[in-house]
């Protein structure tokens, strides 16, 4: 009988060939096993070996894989978020975004890394203190990342070059012109009392 030791060699190295025969990862491609991710580095007859983008290396027994999330085929589909207040114009960013998509298609840095354009989704909900814009684009596995920072920058330069801005957790209280220092005082409490108690109701 074989011991423990060599069962388990056994049961990793049986599930190494499946897993290459289904040619679930490569070296070289980002990958998320349990609640490990990493670049695969190394492949063996038994475990692989993930380096995580913070450096550490990560040796994982293909035996004790359940699955594999494979981030580097075929096409990523990233969506971004922008908070702006409740009386910007969504036509005009709809307007400047299509704008900014031609521009990021012709940059010869990045525009051949993009499968589907940047595109507006418009708002995508509402809270309490703002309206939340969605844009979404398609690119290469592993071109993600320097398409989307490269997509915050021209945005947040783009709203401050048009006028549009951030939404911020500023609290603005309307108060009577003719009410009195104490009226005032009550008025911005309350208000700051209201804004804590959402902001706590939100984060629970």
């Amino acid at each position: 009988a074989l011991g423990f030791g060599s069962q388990a060699l056994v049961r990793d190295v049986v599930a190494g060939v499946f897993f290459l025969l289904d040619d679930a990862f490569r070296l070289g491609e980002y990958i998320e096993v349990e609640n490990l991710r990493g670049r695969v580095e190394n492949i063996s007859i038994r475990s692989m070996q993930l380096r995580h983008h913070r450096g550490p290396l990560q040796t994982v027994p293909f035996g004790e894989i359940k699955s594999i999330v494979n981030h580097s085929r075929d096409w990523v589909i990233v969506k971004l978020e922008f908070r702006v207040p409740f009386e910007t114009d969504v036509n005009k960013i709809k307007k400047l975004i299509k704008k900014l998509s031609v521009d990021l298609l012709e940059d010869p840095l990045i525009g051949d890394s993009f499968i589907e354009p940047l595109k507006s989704q418009g708002v995508r909900r509402m809270e309490e203190f703002n309206m939340v814009i969605g844009l979404k684009y398609t690119s290469k596995p592993g071109e993600q990342f320097t398409i989307r920072k490269t997509v915050y920058q021209s945005v947040l330069a783009m709203f401050k070059e048009n006028g549009i801005q951030m939404a911020s957790r500023n609290v603005k209280v309307d108060v009577p012109p003719d009410a009195t220092p104490e009226q005032k005082s009550e008025a911005v409490a309350a208000a700051a009392q209201q804004a804590s108690e959402q902001l706590n109701a939100s984060k629970s």
